[in-house]
């Protein structure tokens, strides 16, 4: 797999593999088990200095997605909540580059590359989860800038974040609708509050919080771009840019997976054989390792793709079918892992229903493979028409 790897990149993914083998790994099941928040696990993200590898070396990154997702794929390998500290930074960090102030970005982008400052990002609503153009959250404006109204479904990272990139229907003082915008809402800010934790499924290392805004007041530099939704319209083509970074998680998950069924066969007997003799089962891990390396190279050239300026309309249908390819597939063999786990993959007491869970995360999460599937019909079909 390192054929298509600079050095760098193989260096870098040597050093996380280490350090998951070290350090990580043996956390991994406690974080998922207790639903906690790790911050032993953020402390090692920022002592590795790793909160900015999507971006340029002027933040100290390596100006690279394929970098970022062979980091978020060897994380993934022994532990999803892991990597999500580093996509949940580097969302916000993305999105303030590409959308935000020179002020902006001087005030925010430091302390996200540090890791002295945390940031989250919401969009998903009640009505609107994949449907980003259904928000009914709104700012209005006022002499003072704005006031946030509205409620928002699983922000990840809420509960510990510094701010929180909200996007909101942007209105005029006389309640005409401007466009869509984000604004950066600052934690404690009046009328902003934090709802109680969502009991998740999978990915439960990083708690999922509604968001309710009571007539919260933002100043005008709080809006990323101009009024209209121009600064939106850059953001989420960052937005649509991180796509392969959470393919990447995908693959990872598969990966792992794969790897705790090949050990657990190679060790389990019936019938007076390894379950690793039998044909069914060689089939099976076969089927795993063919799907896995697929979606990876799948991923690694869309994320080529962002590296090399590839953006818009070109991009798009490639970095959806990477995450909804991959996804598809870590579900597909999490599926698997469990079946040639027998009694033993439904039970607590090994790591393999873990991957099952995460990896059902990963299909509906940043954008349902519904709609990812629907993005690629549209690049070759053209959009239906209404």
């Amino acid at each position: 797999m390192q054929y298509c790897l600079n050095e760098e990149q193989t260096q870098l993914q040597d050093l996380i593999r280490r350090v998951c083998a070290e350090k990580v790994a043996a956390r991994a099941a406690d974080i998922d088990r207790t639903a906690e928040y790790p911050q032993d696990m953020f402390e090692l993200l920022q002592k590795l200095d790793l909160f900015t590898v999507p971006f340029s070396a002027e933040y100290g990154g390596t100006g690279s997605v394929l970098s970022a997702c062979i980091a978020v794929e060897e994380f993934g390998r022994v532990c999803y909540n892991t990597g999500a500290l580093l996509v949940t930074q580097w969302v916000p960090f993305g999105t303030i580059l590409a959308g935000g102030s020179p002020e902006q970005q001087k005030r925010y982008l430091p302390g996200l590359a540090t890791g002295e400052l945390r940031g989250a990002t919401s969009l998903t609503e009640a009505q609107s989860g994949s449907d980003v153009s259904g928000i009914k959250t709104t700012a209005r404006r006022t002499a003072d800038g704005y006031v946030i109204n509205g409620a928002k479904m699983w922000c990840t990272g809420s509960l510990v974040a510094d701010f929180i990139m909200v996007a909101a229907r942007t209105l005029a003082e006389d309640g005409k609708p401007v466009g869509i915008n984000f604004f950066i809402v600052e934690r404690g800010a009046k009328g902003f509050t934090v709802g109680r934790k969502e009991e998740k499924l999978g990915a439960r290392g990083i708690s999922s919080h509604p968001l309710f805004f009571d007539n919260v007041p933002v100043a005008e530099t709080a809006r990323l771009g101009p009024e209209g939704g121009e600064g939106f319209k850059l953001a989420m083509e960052t937005l649509n840019k991180s796509r392969p970074i959470i393919a990447a998680r995908a693959v990872g998950l598969a990966q792992g997976a794969m790897d705790h069924t090949i050990e657990f066969i190679r060790n389990r007997r019936a019938f007076g054989h390894q379950i690793s003799d039998f044909q069914g089962a060689r089939w099976m891990v076969s089927d795993m390792a063919m799907k896995t390396e697929a979606a990876r190279q799948l991923v690694y050239r869309a994320a080529a793709m962002v590296d090399a300026g590839v953006k818009g309309s070109v991009l798009a249908p490639l970095a959806a079918q990477a995450k909804c390819y991959a996804s598809d597939v870590a579900m597909q063999v999490a599926t698997d892992a469990v079946q040639l786990f027998g009694a033993a993959g439904i039970s607590g007491e090994y790591p393999i229903n873990r991957y099952f869970r995460d990896a059902k995360v990963i299909q509906i999460v940043e954008g349902t493979n519904q709609i990812q599937r629907n993005i690629i019909a549209d690049s070759l079909l053209g959009r239906v028409k209404k």
